[in-house]
């Protein structure tokens, strides 16, 4: 009996992992030749990538039988820790530690080691949130615009995501949404994630031509990255949820 799995037909598909229940988002690609299963970033959806054969029960039951991995892996999941002076928090790869003082200017001020900030104690996630933003956009924007050049396509307007469960998108207009969370992530692996969605105005698949694609455009190892955003991904989901 998969009592894990809820039957009820008009709801989403989940899993009960940890005492609570998951859901499974189920994605068929036309050129995939298995199925492939990751947690999102910050545990809210089990994410499973099927070819067109394969069942939706077929996939559930592989969620089921890899639950003991996907229970091991949200339990890995950091725990959300307060803003406050003297808080470590990540820019651009490196850690920073917030320094806070309410009677001082609202404006962020980047040191080498520091993030410098004022203002009410109880704005400072969302001003600080608002900062990284405004960090990551022109950033991102540099990112796509250089591999689309060397891509040989045009460039499409950049929307920011704040998506919970991936960090970037292509769509099939060619919309390219990039998670601002990458700012926090070293240069590498952010520009990784937007080479890869700029490989998909190319070859919109996970076909050996779009791997070749993303190879030739990106200048660093995109194994390197995935292997960072694997290990160490979740955590960029700690301070702003």
């Amino acid at each position: 009996m998969l009592d894990w799995l809820k039957r009820d037909p008009r709801e989403e598909p989940s899993v009960t992992l940890c005492g609570r229940d998951v859901p499974v988002i189920l994605r068929r690609m036309e050129r995939a030749r298995r199925m492939t299963m990751r947690l999102a970033p910050d545990g809210s959806a089990v994410r499973i990538t099927l070819p067109p054969y394969v069942r939706e029960s077929e996939a559930l039951a592989f969620a089921r039988s890899r639950k003991a991995w996907l229970e091991a892996q949200l339990r890995a999941i950091p725990e959300a820790s307060e803003l406050t002076d003297g808080a470590q928090i990540l820019f651009r790869g490196a850690a920073r530690v917030l320094a806070h003082d309410p009677a001082a200017p609202r404006r962020v001020v980047l040191g080498s080691e520091t993030l410098k900030v004022g203002g009410p104690t109880s704005s400072l996630p969302s001003r600080l949130a608002r900062w990284m933003q405004g960090e990551a956009r022109p950033l991102l924007e540099a990112d796509l615009a250089e591999y689309c050049a060397r891509a040989g396509q045009p460039t499409p307007a950049l929307a920011l995501s704040s998506a919970r469960r991936r960090w970037g998108s292509c769509a099939a207009n060619g919309a390219i949404r990039i998670n601002w969370r990458l700012v926090m992530a070293p240069d590498a692996v952010r520009r990784s994630v937007v080479a890869h969605e700029v490989a998909h105005l190319v070859h919109f698949d996970h076909s050996p031509a779009f791997h070749h694609c993303l190879k030739t455009i990106f200048e660093g190892s995109v194994h390197e990255a995935n292997r960072w955003l694997k290990a160490h991904g979740r955590s960029l989901y700690v301070p702003f949820g």
